[in-house]
């Protein structure tokens, strides 16, 4: 409770269903607070007259956004910039920024006096390739954003790199083990100035990544964690600006080193490996940031255990009037919208596409695009594919929007310039019965 009683309305960011997510929200209730979690259905932000309303109504903000996976993680930056400008967020978006660019994260972790391992990002091919000897026999190639340890190779002394790994930055680091026939490092959890446990982690058979997503083994370091190894994650968290972080060590011959600090840290691997939640503690900093009180036997007594049950603060999706799916046709009118104009179209559904599809010359008219990148698309029956390349458009079907990465191709001599796909056609029932046009169908099925 705050000072005058009343609970503290803890907001958390998440658009996204996890483990993580329902347990802070569920931790925040335990403790006799007011969970609200920020997702799709239930938040908006209104200006009007110079004041800012936020729906819902929250006194300060969990960010758990993922974006290290997110195509576009500046779109998700800027909601949560939204709320950073009015309200105190607990791993504000400018710290985070700096947390999930690995590169990034080491360069201020560096200019600060933490230890690093050696590493080298490169713009030109050239420059990469020319620094690959500096970092020995085997070295680590990384993408700068990435998760669950996708994006991380070992290469030997003859293997070329890019300086691009698909549309992610890439850069080659010094390979750190103590034991060459033991791969693990060291995760320590830190919330606030508080370590709430610290694991081991062991890379599984024939592989030397260590995280728990792709199978490697956990246990408690929590009571053995060394005073240098805790007091260096405390520094790293501090030092990119996180309020809660797993910060990820490995020990060299010479000591202990900062592989990353990652703003949004699974619990799954924590709770099995120490039998304690990070969740109840997560909870706690937000409230007292707020102003609000907690008790701290309850915390202990809550750590003891994840509850990733869903919560009933939940937003619940608007239900249609009569409670079931909303019917269309085989055909049906659509509004198709891009950064030019919006065309109504007839289109023709097909449950047995994956992706929406339009005509080329439709997608110029409307200016969809830019293009995204270039997708293999099976045609009917046949076991062969052909590329095509893919642009978000917005497709209006029944009066919802819907923003989907649908494909372009040459519909000119089809009856349909638009053929809807899964992507959309999941949200409704399909009466192939039902059509908007007279006509009868002439178009041969090749989708």
């Amino acid at each position: 409770m705050t000072a005058d009683g009343s609970s503290v309305r803890v907001g958390v960011l998440s658009l996204h269903n996890s483990k993580e997510t329902k347990a802070i929200l569920n931790a925040i209730a335990d403790l006799g607070h007011d969970p609200s979690w920020l997702r799709e259905e239930n938040t908006a932000v209104r200006l009007r007259d110079g004041e800012v309303d936020l729906e819902p109504d929250v006194d300060i903000v969990v960010n758990r956004l993922l974006l290290s996976n997110t195509e576009q993680p500046s779109e998700a930056l800027g909601l949560a910039k939204i709320y950073d400008s009015v309200l105190p967020v607990l791993n504000d978006p400018n710290s985070v920024m700096t947390a999930i660019h690995k590169f990034s994260a080491a360069t201020a972790l560096a200019d600060e006096g933490l230890p690093v391992p050696d590493a080298l990002l490169a713009l030109s091919n050239d420059r990469l390739n020319d620094g690959r000897s500096d970092f020995g026999e085997e070295a680590v190639y990384k993408t700068a954003i990435g998760t669950h340890g996708g994006g991380t190779w070992k290469v030997g002394p003859d293997e070329l790199v890019n300086p691009r790994v698909g549309d992610r930055q890439a850069f080659l680091q010094e390979l750190i083990e103590r034991d060459e026939g033991e791969h693990r490092d060291l995760r320590v959890y830190v919330v606030g100035d508080r370590i709430v446990g610290a694991m081991n982690r062991y890379a599984p058979d024939n592989d030397w990544r260590t995280n728990v997503a792709l199978g490697g083994a956990v246990e408690d370091a929590t009571d053995e964690l060394p005073r240098d190894a805790a007091n260096i994650a405390r520094d790293a968290a501090a030092t990119i600006g996180l309020d809660c972080a797993g910060v990820d060590l490995i020990e060299g011959h010479d000591g202990w080193y900062v592989l990353e600090v990652n703003p949004t840290a699974g619990f799954k691997g924590l709770f099995k490996a120490t039998g304690r939640s990070a969740a109840p503690h997560i909870a706690q900093l937000a409230i007292e940031q707020a102003g609000g009180a907690v008790d701290e036997a309850t915390v202990e007594n809550l750590t003891a255990s994840l509850d990733d049950s869903v919560p009933a603060c939940k937003p619940r999706p608007k239900d249609t009037p009569s409670g079931e799916p909303i019917v269309i046709g085989y055909t049906e009118e659509v509004i198709l919208s891009g950064t030019s104009g919006s065309e109504t179209v007839i289109a023709k559904s097909d449950t047995g596409a994956t992706r929406t599809s339009i005509d080329t010359r439709l997608a110029a008219e409307i200016g969809a695009g830019p293009i995204k990148s270039i997708a293999k698309v099976k045609s009917g029956s046949s076991k062969s594919s052909r590329s095509r390349p893919v642009v978000d458009v917005v497709v209006g079907v029944g009066g919802n929007r819907h923003t989907v990465t649908a494909s372009i191709e040459d519909r000119g001599h089809m009856d349909y310039p638009v053929l809807l796909g899964r992507d959309i056609l999941k949200h409704y029932q399909v009466n192939v019965q039902k059509r908007v046009d007279a006509e009868e169908e002439t178009e041969e099925e090749e989708e």
